[in-house]
C-alpha cells in the first residue's frame, strides 16, 4: 500500500482493508502510521539487503567485477517483480528532510551501498553506476513507464537500459503482473 500510494496515501484504514483486518487492529499493533511506515520502510531496506548478501554469499572470489555486477543486477532485476519493496524505498528516499524518516532513509541507503562497495568489492564508480541504474529503474516503476513501454520509443529504450534484454520477462514475472492483473491494469 505505501509503494503504490506513499506514507500520505496509505492509510491505516486501506492498508487494514487489504489486510483484511480491522483499523483497530493496526493502529494498536503499530500505534501509529508512522511507526507502521518506519517499519515497512525498515522491512524494504532489510529485504534488498538480505537478497544482495545472499548473492555475494555465493561469489567463489574467481568472479570478474563485471561478473560480481551482472549477478548482483539480476538480483535486483528480481526484486522489481514486486513493486512494493522497491517503491515503499523510494517514497522512504523521498523524505530524506524527515527528522523521523530521513535518518532511517539515509542509513538505509548508505548500508545497501557498503555492501555493494565492500562486500561484492565494486569500485566507488562501479558501485555509483549500479545505485544510478537502480534508481532509474526505480523511477521507472513508479512511473509506470512498463504500460506505455510499447508505444513510447523513448520510454522502451530507458526500460531496456534499465532492465537489459531480460527487460519484458522482469516485467511479467512475479507480483509486479500480479499486482497490476489485481488492479485491473493488464
Amino acid at each position: 500500500m505505501f509503494g503504490e500510494r506513499g506514507y500520505v496515501g496509505g492509510t491505516t484504514d486501506a492498508i487494514a482493508r487489504a489486510a483484511g483486518i480491522s483499523q483497530a487492529y493496526v493502529v494498536r499493533t503499530f500505534g501509529s502510521k508512522e511507526s507502521l511506515f518506519f517499519a515497512a520502510g525498515q522491512r524494504a531496506a532489510d529485504h534488498v539487503e538480505a537478497v544482495f548478501r545472499e548473492v555475494i554469499e555465493g561469489f567463489t572470489g574467481d568472479e570478474s567485477a563485471d561478473e560480481r555486477e551482472r549477478r548482483l543486477g539480476e538480483a535486483y532485476g528480481a526484486l522489481v517483480a514486486d513493486r512494493g519493496v522497491l517503491l515503499t524505498l523510494m517514497h522512504l528516499f523521498t523524505l530524506g528532510h524527515d527528522t523521523v524518516f530521513g535518518p532511517l532513509a539515509r542509513e538505509s541507503f548508505l548500508r545497501i551501498y557498503e555492501i555493494v562497495r565492500d562486500d561484492a568489492h565494486m569500485s566507488p564508480e562501479a558501485a555509483s553506476l549500479f545505485f544510478a541504474r537502480g534508481m532509474l529503474i526505480n523511477t521507472l516503476m513508479g512511473l509506470r513507464m512498463p504500460e506505455v513501454e510499447s508505444d513510447q520509443p523513448y520510454a522502451h529504450e530507458l526500460m531496456f537500459f534499465g532492465l537489459g534484454d531480460k527487460c519484458h520477462e522482469i516485467m511479467e514475472s512475479g507480483t509486479y503482473a500480479l499486482a497490476d492483473a489485481e488492479a485491473g491494469r493488464v
